[in-house]
């Protein structure tokens, strides 16, 4: 019996205000970072963005847009789907898994944001040209692979 591989999906949002300021949430080990979050069994890319984004953040988000594709190759295997957004709706509320949720410049996001993982998923979010992205990373020592 062959065992088939498995991966872990990840969704990934880069939300935008009206002016122009990017959402980060502060993770209790990672730091600053994109809302994210891993897709449920059964449960659609574009749902799970919005459950996410809602759960870590209180907002709701439109206009969600895949932007870059990571593949981590290293184990646990995953594929983290990255997206652009519009902030909708509601007030920034943190919760258990985020402590805090802010609205900041994108030069702001690049000093906070210092996990080199997430740093680069912002950066190549920040660097669509809106066309699909697709690059991969291994761990353990983290490296950008394509």
């Amino acid at each position: 019996m062959t065992t088939q591989p498995k991966h872990v999906l990840v969704v990934s949002c880069l939300i935008r205000n009206e002016q122009n300021q990017l959402l980060l949430v502060k993770h209790h080990i990672r730091g600053w970072e994109l809302p994210q979050g891993r897709v449920e069994e059964g449960e659609g890319l574009i749902f799970a963005l919005s459950r996410e984004a809602l759960e870590e953040t209180g907002v709701t988000i439109s206009h969600a847009k895949l932007a870059v594709i990571w593949s981590k190759v290293s184990v646990p295997a995953a594929m983290i789907f990255c997206f652009t957004a519009r902030y909708a709706s509601g007030k920034l509320t943190p919760s258990e898994e985020t402590p805090c949720v802010e609205w900041c410049t994108e030069a702001e996001a690049g000093r906070r944001v210092s996990h080199p993982t997430n740093r680069d998923r912002i950066i190549a979010l920040l660097e669509s040209d809106g066309s699909l992205q697709f690059r991969s990373y291994a761990t353990g020592p983290y490296r950008v692979i394509s």
